[in-house]
């Protein structure tokens, strides 16, 4: 049965990678994965977007995708040093800092993505999550984080789980039982969708075999990180049903017009 997520959705999927930052936004310094950048993305249609989400030192799950502030800020601290109500003031320039709960209020016609980057986000995500599963996916390249955090919605008495993507093994096991022409049913089981790179390094992820397989159970392809619309349209027509890209704005551009 289709996970509700993806129930009266345009296809194929549009997965605006940590929101979009229009040359405008790069301008006036917004930042990705910010209320800016997400506010930008549901501007231009995309009716999803892939986010990630980090622990603050008050315990806070933040929409944040690395472990540390090296790359934003030149700041050498782990994200789980630092309080929330710092990395808010750090973000205020930048388009605003949000919580996953923050997000899930102040857009709630959107269906989120969020990478579960850290294993102490699985917990508090139960029962921020509880009332949203029918438009939040959870993802990780880590399958114990994700497992972690659907049981965490589920002791908080849900009925509804949320929609899940495999993680790193997962795709290393399907990528193997694909190309063996074995039955992925097990390995696939309350798996909703796989998000992959079309290539990692020397090696071809997505397959023609990888896509049957998983089409066969009902699990859905998504690609990242995909900007160009002449990939994007390869893609779709190769049997993907989403891309996940910085250029939204393109994707819908070219995708809503197939």
């Amino acid at each position: 049965m289709t996970h509700p997520y993806f129930v009266r959705a345009e296809q194929p999927r549009i997965f605006a990678h940590r929101g979009l930052v229009t040359a405008a936004g790069r301008e006036s310094g917004v930042w990705e994965n910010t209320a800016a950048a997400f506010a930008a993305a549901h501007a231009v249609g995309a009716e999803y977007i892939e986010t990630d989400c980090q622990v603050t030192a008050d315990g806070d799950v933040v929409l944040f995708h690395d472990r540390d502030l090296r790359r934003l800020l030149d700041d050498p601290r782990a994200v789980s040093e630092v309080r929330t109500r710092e990395l808010s003031e750090l973000f205020a320039e930048h388009g605003g800092l949000l919580t996953v709960a923050e997000a899930l209020s102040a857009f709630p016609e959107t269906r989120f993505n969020i990478d579960v980057k850290t294993s102490a986000a699985a917990v508090p995500l139960g029962p921020i999550l509880s009332a949203h599963t029918h438009r939040v996916l959870v993802t990780s390249f880590s399958d114990a984080n994700r497992r972690a955090t659907v049981e965490a919605v589920r002791r908080t008495g849900t009925v509804l789980r949320p929609a899940t993507s495999g993680g790193s093994r997962t795709i290393a096991a399907l990528r193997l039982l694909s190309a063996m022409r074995l039955s992925p049913a097990r390995l696939l089981r309350e798996i909703d969708a796989l998000q992959i790179p079309e290539r990692h390094g020397a090696v071809t992820v997505l397959t023609p075999a990888l896509i049957r397989a998983a089409h066969r159970v009902g699990t859905e392809v998504h690609v990242w990180t995909v900007n160009e619309a002449e990939d994007m349209r390869r893609l779709v027509d190769a049997g993907v049903d989403g891309v996940v890209t910085d250029r939204a704005d393109v994707a819908v551009a070219t995708l809503r017009t197939l």
